[in-house]
């Protein structure tokens, strides 16, 4: 199971590559390095996950009835853009341009890695989609990770 943490400043090189960080790559299962899924988060950033985590997802998604409008719509727009990506030798990933424009990605970019997934935000982005204050950081966590 891929575990996946830390803050990484990074580049995008000219042609839209990006090169993974060392600690990132190491947590990829020996299998995902050829089997790696971007797709459009649900903010402006981008998820990268490895084949196995990204399968969990797809299989909940899929399960929705496609006789329900409310659930095709949600299908196609989870669906739009994913693309399967795999490292190049050098161990960087080729990022689409439309991908690139929906996350408003330039040269800077900040890797996250949340567990099972790791988000690319732009810079910019990504500080405005923290939690700044002390109190309502302290206030969710108790919401959603206290003991009843």
């Amino acid at each position: 199971m891929s575990f996946f943490t830390g803050e990484y400043d990074c580049k995008l090189d000219a042609k839209g590559r990006l090169a993974l960080p060392a600690k990132v790559k190491a947590a990829l299962p020996d299998v995902a390095n050829q089997e790696l899924v971007l797709r459009r988060g649900f903010e402006s950033c981008l998820i990268l996950y490895p084949m196995i985590e990204y399968k969990k997802i797809i299989n909940r998604v899929r399960s929705l009835s496609e006789f329900n409008e409310e659930y095709r719509k949600f299908q196609r727009s989870f669906f739009r853009g994913n693309a399967e990506v795999e490292l190049d030798s050098a161990g960087r990933i080729n990022i689409q341009k439309r991908m690139l424009e929906y996350a408003d990605l330039t040269k800077e970019v900040v890797l996250v890695g949340l567990g099972n997934r790791v988000e690319i935000w732009n810079p910019d982005l990504y500080e405005e989609n923290l939690i700044n204050d002390a109190s309502e950081y302290s206030q969710l966590a108790e919401k959603y990770l206290a003991d009843d």
